[in-house]
């Protein structure tokens, strides 16, 4: 008779999520709260939450839910109950939608998605549009728990910047006013 196998230990990516995910989950569900109160007498009859379908870790869908309200980024903290469940991480490449360009690719398909990551962070700037895909991808490809960290620090930052100041990303010497639009 075999022993059986001793349980696998979270990995630190996946501890970071559950306990600061857990945390801020908790310190902004009376803001969330009162954003789906005001979003429930704003709407029409039929739910206060936006249903999309986004792929996750492994490719396997699932239907990520969240405030339609961009005040205070309630948008996004009210994915955290996705990050808590483990289908998504704090950091990480954003959620696509199946059949998005990129979202069947193997590097996206080997994490789970993010609600912040070097994409989310560098999307105020006027990127290419191919930029953001290889900002996610090189991010994945050289994850580690100190990258996370500063992502999030960085989305911090970010969170408390001057409304309409894009930040450049330092690959971007692109002269001011430059537009691919054009």
């Amino acid at each position: 008779m075999r022993p059986s196998p001793l349980p696998r230990s979270p990995h630190p990516k996946r501890i970071l999520d559950l306990t600061l995910g857990t945390a801020l989950l908790a310190l902004v569900a009376p803001l969330l709260l009162a954003g789906a109160l005001v979003t429930a007498l704003r709407r029409p009859p039929g739910g206060v939450f936006v249903r999309e379908t986004r792929t996750g870790l492994d490719g396997h869908p699932f239907t990520l839910r969240h405030l339609p309200v961009r005040r205070f980024r309630l948008d996004v903290l009210s994915c955290l109950p996705h990050v808590v469940r483990g289908e998504m991480s704090l950091v990480g490449p954003a959620p696509l939608p199946p059949g998005a360009p990129g979202a069947d690719s193997p590097w996206r398909r080997s994490v789970r998605p993010g609600l912040t990551g070097p994409a989310q962070l560098r999307r105020a700037s006027a990127l290419p549009w191919d930029e953001p895909l290889l900002l996610d991808q090189h991010y994945v490809e050289h994850q580690w728990i100190g990258l996370d960290l500063a992502l999030l620090l960085g989305t911090a930052r970010a969170l408390r910047a001057v409304p309409g100041q894009a930040h450049l990303s330092d690959a971007d010497h692109r002269l001011r006013g430059y537009s691919a639009a054009g």
